[in-house]
């Protein structure tokens, strides 16, 4: 039977919907003006980020985000200007942010996202930087071809070589699982995943990253793995200020390191 998923694709063919129009639209009707996002934006898929950032009087709402689906935080963290989106999860839902920020202003888009521990690697909590991920997802096959993987952008991976020594956070560097269905994680898929070297499952990178692709957006994602997929006891911790510590140290050096180089592109 054929597949409707990878039917009738046209992935050079232009969008009749855009995400300038909807961002038209919500703007009439809610009487906003046009207002750029900061260069630099983070997707919290969990909110602890936003919630913690938030809370600490460190990030403020910010009116101007048009938006129907979500509400966006300005921060300034050591001098970095964030807009910051929490609790957006899953592909279908993290790519629709992500293409209204980038007609907003975004240029370097930064999602970490908290994941199960596949290969065990050192005891969780602790960062993958993921070069590129499993597509067990429907998302990414409207933005590129069928394939087994979605990658990250090879420019922005050399670039962050080494570029998390001496900031104090464990950050691995690897291949990710990107599932749309968390409560579908049976034993057999997950030894098969382990089985070809995926670190850690997650729900938005391979999107991400074929959207990025598609669009020639700049996006970086990570993995936060913080459990071991409720298997043990005491799951899901994410350290230091709900993870929010080691979550903007890894923010600030990935937006020192590629920012300056993406200003230049104009």
């Amino acid at each position: 039977m054929p597949v409707p998923l990878l039917q009738h694709k046209r992935h050079d063919a232009p969008s009749a919907f855009t995400p300038e129009s909807l961002l038209r639209e919500a703007r009439r009707q809610k009487g906003l003006g046009i207002v750029s996002v900061p260069a630099v934006c983070v997707l919290d898929p969990d909110g602890d980020l936003v919630r913690r950032l938030r809370d600490d009087g460190r990030a403020q709402i910010d009116r101007s985000w048009a938006c129907y689906h979500t509400e966006l935080y300005r921060g300034c963290v050591e001098g970095l200007e964030l807009g910051l989106l929490g609790c957006a999860v899953g592909a279908p839902f993290a790519v629709l942010v992500a293409e209204e920020l980038f007609a907003s202003g975004c240029r370097l888009l930064i999602s970490i996202t908290s994941a199960g521990q596949l290969v065990e690697l050192h005891p969780p909590p602790y960062f993958v930087l993921i070069e590129k991920a499993l597509r067990d997802e429907g998302t990414s096959y409207h933005y590129l071809p069928a394939s087994e993987f979605s990658a990250a952008d090879p420019a922005l991976l050399s670039l962050l070589d080494g570029g998390f020594d001496g900031i104090g956070v464990a950050v691995e560097r690897g291949a990710t699982w990107t599932t749309d269905a968390p409560f579908r994680e049976t034993d057999d898929a997950i030894t098969r995943m382990k089985s070809i070297g995926l670190l850690a499952v997650e729900m938005e990178a391979a999107a991400l990253y074929a959207f990025a692709s598609a669009r020639g957006k700049a996006v970086v994602c990570f993995a936060h793995v913080t459990n071991q997929m409720g298997r043990i006891e005491q799951d899901f911790e994410k350290g230091e200020a709900d993870g929010s510590v080691s979550s903007l140290a890894v923010i600030r050096r990935v937006a020192s390191v590629l920012l300056p180089s993406l200003m230049t592109r104009g």
